[in-house]
């Protein structure tokens, strides 16, 4: 809400208070949700009138509706509304129900009404085997319109009216058939499980988006297809809004970002018809041509995209690493009625955040080939003054020419939002530049006309076009094109190589069949996100480099805490490559890149957890398999540990205050570097975990007195906390501090769910004066990764208090302060493990990802595939200690899997006693969900906490560690972490560990 006095349209002073994210079980009465303000609005309040508040339809806000408008809302539609999780039928959680669209509780009053326009969902209750998973087999039957389902349908979760849920429901049962009946004949050894991955969750159109890209890609694909909407808030080019225009389909996107404009969406396509077949009144630019989407006809899978729009035209798309092929479908009788041959706008300039500032245009009529190039501004880079720093180049090579098409008409575009739109017919080249008077960007590109293309059956023909794109010319854009697609443009070839090679990393966690479908689905759909970003542009980096390299770190903040601690289980060799990708970044800057956006350094947001996940690295797999030597790689270390760089925003750390203080200081005089002087507790903390991580790697690598030196510096994060604050009966929490060591107060809650204050800025923001970031000092309170038992004795007089402090965090009666979307929670359901409660961690996160997590939504930005790793490892029951070997140990979702590691060998763990039932939100009363014993190869193992990397994997590719977890029902009999006592409790610095 970019206008404070307003929420859902209304002004504030009209409306009563209520907690933003704590709601009873489904309501008689809807509520509207606006992200920054919290307030509610109940059904009565909807409108059918323009629903948008200006500054909200300028900035493609959540709907929220204005006017007031009587609405009955019988009962028979709310029970209509099915579950938020796929593990409860008959409810909606709490938290969950917050994260519903406005637009969807829009909708439900007027599917009531029997005037669905917006956003509605069905549901219908039983079996959930069917979702999300697609094929290029045109025998399934086309979508009904919404509403109109199969009487023994069991829909489970369809968000919106885009998605072509009929097919996608056919194909999602047939996987699970097929994959259950090859289990059952001893057949699996590589399964499909791109049949079981659900790429729509996180596309959702709601208040707080997971902002998933759900286009074509491979795996860390630099080539990312899908369409880019307008006049809506899509981050990643997506969402499923069905009132949102296409404006073309793109070729490079990022996927889960919290970028407010969103990034790339360059080199659009656009299928457009011409009224009689009139060359020079074909709609070009972007107001003229953008159409809305068909009802229920977006289908997607890895490795294949599409979308149809209102008109009937199909878009296709299919990627390799760096290019693709593109396919559209014009109905012959669309064509007919035009009196128009097939046409396709393609966009010079525009990207996401229409940031164009300049390049050029070839066209190539003997050829058949348009080369682009231009610049663009980063969606999250550091500006400065001259802008150079923050833009990147970009390169595509599009080729028109296959089979029998033919190029009618062609010639290159430009227009404005004004009514500008001039064709050059046969023009072959044009070079623009921004035009800094005003804002308006140039729109310009290229408009090309079909004969004799590919007729499909007798009421169809198809256009097919073929992508390459670079970072370093036009000419090695098309090189990518000839290399990875070649001269017979084969579509379905396309698709199945990128099936497979998704398939060979979904392949290396193998789950067994008996796992629910919903699990299987969830799980699937998560581990498949970890593996789309970042994104590989190796021998695309517009600057020298020594080893491969790869944009989209989006950012590091997010992704050491879960994100690379699950690759590491998995996939050394990628792994290996990204970790190479970080240490090279430094000949660029001097520092580890800490969120490359775009191509340009991104800003840093808490300290530089590009250490930590150099730290995860090394401290897993050694330092043998990089392409530095270990002098270069601690040479890096003690740079990045003791020098400040001049300008902090982008990378490194204020190494000299921290040094100086042992914490970032408030109103500090820092004279020698610059850098966004806030976030002064958390960055401390954060700073601190640096150091930790950079220790265990200087370990490793055999120097002593780094480790030692960064070891104690690591203790750094007790220097936050005030003893004196207190809130809701507990007290110590961190806070700001001045130079001379006094505290600066700032209310725990700030910047947590309960803080209603919606005018807080909480983010990097100048205005964030509350000395945290993206979380609340309650939240910051718990975080400490490496000691977990020293915030135990900071914040608590006993394990006891301590526990008894988590829970008023979670479920307090002064409202949840549990901030699911943001990173820094992550550890919070598990710290029950530190006070040797590993129980009652089994039972948090039960709740948390019934109550968070399902086959829609995600409940915040996916953040580089962060939130996706965190899901992931819950449903497998362990929770990472970053730059660790360290495991937690919780309780699997699933029966039986195995974890294969081509350098590590094999884990096959199998839960002895595991039941079903006990995955809902609550544990029943007798049900197996607790683990009572382990053992490694039939020898018993002491901790039911934590279990060790080394312990865990076998140490040889051809060997396989036999893993069982005995479980019981009984959570107060196992409450401890074993027989072991203290040892037994995860490792902490302050006890200890790590030394």
């Amino acid at each position: 809400n970019t206008e404070k006095s307003h929420c859902c349209g209304r002004r504030v002073e009209e409306q009563q208070p209520s907690r933003p994210l704590i709601y009873p079980p489904f309501p008689r009465t809807g509520h509207c949700v606006c992200r920054q303000c919290p307030y509610t609005l109940g059904l009565s309040d909807l409108s059918s009138d323009d629903p948008w508040p200006p500054t909200l339809r300028s900035r493609g806000a959540p709907f929220c509706p204005t006017a007031n408008r009587a609405v009955s809302v019988p009962q028979s539609a709310v029970r209509a509304i099915a579950p938020l999780s796929p593990f409860s039928p008959n409810m909606v959680s709490p938290r969950s129900y917050n994260l519903l669209s406005t637009a969807t509780v829009v909708a439900f009053a007027l599917l009531a009404l029997e005037r669905v326009q917006a956003g509605a969902i069905l549901f219908s209750k039983g079996s959930s085997s069917s979702n999300f998973v697609f094929s290029l087999d045109e025998s399934v039957p086309a979508a009904a319109e919404h509403g109109e389902r199969k009487k023994n349908n069991t829909l489970y979760q369809w968000g919106s009216r885009v998605v072509d849920t009929e097919h996608m429901d056919q194909l999602l049962t047939d996987s699970f058939q097929r994959w259950r009946a090859e289990s059952k004949n001893g057949s699996v050894t590589q399964f499909d499980y791109a049949g079981l991955v659900n790429v729509f969750i996180g596309t959702e159109a709601n208040s707080d988006p997971g902002n998933v890209f759900p286009g074509a890609s491979v795996p860390f694909g630099m080539a990312k297809m899908g369409i880019d909407l307008t006049d809506t808030y899509s981050p990643a080019g997506y969402n499923d809004d069905i009132n949102a225009p296409v404006r073309s389909l793109g070729s490079l996107h990022d996927s889960g970002t919290g970028s407010g404009d969103g990034s790339f969406g360059n080199w659009g396509v656009m299928p457009i018809v011409c009224s009689d077949g009139n060359f020079d009144k074909c709609s070009t630019t972007v107001e003229a041509r953008k159409r809305v989407r068909a009802n229920g006809k977006d289908v997607a899978y890895p490795g294949y995209f599409s979308s149809t729009l209102n008109n009937s035209i199909k878009m296709e798309a299919t990627t390799t690493r760096r290019g693709g092929l593109q396919r559209y479908t014009f109905d012959q009788e669309l064509l007919e009625s035009s009196n128009s041959l097939p046409h396709l706008v393609f966009d010079w300039t525009r990207d996401n955040p229409s940031t164009w500032a300049g390049g050029e245009i070839d066209f190539d009529y003997d050829k058949g080939r348009i080369t682009m190039n231009g610049s663009w501004y980063s969606s999250f880079g550091a500006k400065t003054q001259d802008y150079k720093a923050s833009r990147y180049e970009g390169f595509a090579c599009v080729d028109l020419l296959h089979g029998s098409q033919k190029i009618a008409k062609a010639g290159l575009w430009a227009g404005d939002r004004f009514g500008q739109d001039t064709k050059l017919v046969g023009q072959t080249h044009a070079n623009l530049s921004q035009n800094f008077i005003g804002s308006d960007p140039i729109q310009s590109g290229s408009l090309v006309a079909f004969s004799d293309a590919l007729k499909v059956g007798s009421n169809a023909v198809q256009v097919t076009v073929r992508f390459g794109l670079s970072y370093v010319s036009a000419q090695q854009a098309c090189a990518n094109a000839e290399e990875e697609i070649g001269p017979d443009w084969d579509f379905n070839a396309v698709v199945a190589a990128s099936r497979s090679q998704w398939n060979e990393k979904l392949n290396r966690i193998v789950l067994s069949p008996n796992t629910t479908d919903e699990v299987a689905r969830l799980f699937y759909s998560s581990m498949y996100r970890t593996f789309l970003s970042p994104n590989n542009a190796t021998l695309e980096a517009p600057f020298p480099t020594n080893t491969s390299f790869f944009d989209g770190l989006y950012c590091s903040w997010d992704t050491f805490r879960t994100e690379f601690p699950f690759l590491s289980l998995t996939s050394p060799d990628d792994f290996r490559e990204i970790v190479d990708n970080y240490i090279d970044g430094a000949s660029q800057t001097g520092f580890i890149p800490e969120c490359r956006a775009n191509l340009v350094p991104g800003l840093t947001q808490g300290g530089s957890d590009g250490l930590n996940i150099v730290a995860d690295y090394i401290v897993k797999y050694g330092h043998s398999a990089l392409a530095f030597t270990k002098e270069q790689i601690l040479a890096q270390l003690v740079k990045e540990s003791y020098v400040t760089p001049p300008e902090w925003n982008s990378f490194g750390r204020q190494i000299g205050v921290y040094e100086k203080y042992g914490y970032i200081p408030f109103g500090v005089f820092d004279s020698t570097s610059t850098g966004r002087q806030t976030r002064e507790a958390s960055r401390t903390l954060e700073y601190a975990f640096n150091d930790f991580g950079v220790a265990l790697a200087a370990k490793e690598l055999g120097d002593e007195q780094l480790y030692q030196n960064m070891l104690n510096r690591s203790e750094n994060y007790k220097n936050t906390f005030d003893s004196t604050v207190e809130s809701r009966g507990f007290k110590n929490y961190p806070q700001k501090r001045r130079t001379d060591g006094s505290f600066v107060y700032t209310d725990p809650t700030f910047c947590s769910p309960i803080d209603n204050a919606s005018g807080h800025s909480c983010s990097l923001q100048q205005e964030n004066i509350f000395g945290t970031y993206e979380s609340s000092p309650a939240e910051y309170a718990f975080w400490a990764p490496h000691d977990g038992a020293g915030i135990v004795n900071l914040t608590s007089s006993s394990s006891g208090e301590f526990i008894r402090r988590l829970d008023d965090f979670f479920e307090g009666p002064g409202g949840s302060m549990y901030n699911v979307g943001n990173e820094p929670s992550f550890v919070a359901p598990t710290m029950y493990h530190y006070a040797g409660r590993p129980s009652n961690s089994v039972r948090r996160v039960r709740k948390v990802v019934h109550n968070n997590f399902n086959s829609s939504i995600l409940p915040g930005n996916d953040d580089g595939a962060a939130m996706a790793a965190l899901v992931a490892f819950w449903l497998i029951g362990f929770f990472p200690v970053p730059s660790t070997k360290e495991l937690l140990i919780l309780s699997p979702y699933i029966p039986e899997y195995t974890i294969k590691n081509p350098v590590l060998g094999n884990v096959h763990v199998v839960v002895d006693g595991f039941d079903p039932a006990s995955i809902g939100a609550s544990i029943p009363k007798g049900v197996k969900a607790y683990v009572q014993t382990i053992s490694l190869d039939g020898k018993p193992y002491s901790s039911r906490c934590r279990i060790s990397w080394d312990d865990l994997f076998p140490g040889a590719p051809e060997k396989t560690t036999e893993m069982v977890l005995t479980l019981t029902a009984d959570g107060n009999a196992v409450n401890n972490c074993g027989a072991g006592g203290a040892k037994d409790l995860p490792s902490s610095l302050s006890t200890g560990g790590w030394r």
